[in-house]
């Protein structure tokens, strides 16, 4: 059964929440704070629902601890209209965001679409291999050059969707829909900010933490999205 670790100060609203996920099926744990929510980690958790604004350990501090560890994917609950807090989110790791308040519907939508690409990832064989690059949908693992890129749950389905359609010119609307689950809507940065963060650790030497000279696998299509180069 799916273990959902819910993080949030607002006893009423993880108690509203409790009730909706266990109702879905879900197993369900939560905690209060940031520091609450580390200790409780572990590699039963299959998701974690982060709030940013709590006392002790705030959602940002917590979710840049946890990913020195863990690759549990994440989807941040953030006030509406806090647009910096989004964006720094996602830079740190998060793999999607809902803005408050927000439909039960959209909620369970949000959580299905991470599970699907989580569960895919798991099942679906892969021996792609250009550019030097590796994945290893089983293990949740890919590499480059050799060595271990340490990726969150989207920016690995990213990867892998990228490589499949290698040399193809891909719009925000369809890696939006194919890797995150949702629609694409006015001004949500989502995809911007996870094809940067995979862009980089492409780009990075994980042993020297150095940048190749190499120039990027993945280029900006302005006004069209994105293409992963076939040879450079």
């Amino acid at each position: 059964m799916t273990h959902i670790l819910l993080v949030d100060d607002d006893i009423e609203l993880i108690e509203l929440l409790k009730d909706i996920l266990t109702l879905e099926g879900f197993t369900v744990s939560q905690a209060h704070n940031g520091e609450e929510g580390l200790a409780k980690l572990s590699a039963n958790i299959d998701l974690i629902l982060l709030d940013i604004m709590m006392p002790k350990m705030n959602g940002m501090e917590m979710l840049k601890q946890l990913r020195q560890n863990w690759h549990t994917p994440v989807l941040m609950l953030t006030a509406k209209g806090e647009e910096v807090d989004r964006v720094i989110g996602l830079e740190l790791g998060a793999d999607d965001y809902l803005p408050k308040p927000f439909s039960d519907r959209e909620l369970l939508a949000r959580i299905r679409a991470i599970l699907r690409r989580t569960q895919i990832n798991k099942t679906e064989p892969s021996d792609i291999t250009p550019h030097g690059i590796e994945v290893f949908p089983g293990k949740q693992e890919a590499y480059c050059k050799g060595q271990q890129l340490d990726l969150t749950t989207t920016e690995f389905s990213l990867l892998h969707y990228f490589l499949q359609h290698m040399g193809e010119s891909i719009s925000k609307e369809t890696l939006s829909l194919e890797v995150l689950g949702k629609r694409l809507s006015p001004f949500d940065r989502a995809i911007d900010m996870h094809v940067s963060n995979l862009r980089k650790k492409l780009s990075l030497n994980q042993e020297s933490g150095e940048s190749y000279d190499d120039k990027p696998l993945i280029k900006t299509l302005r006004g069209r999205g994105y293409l992963m180069v076939e040879d450079k």
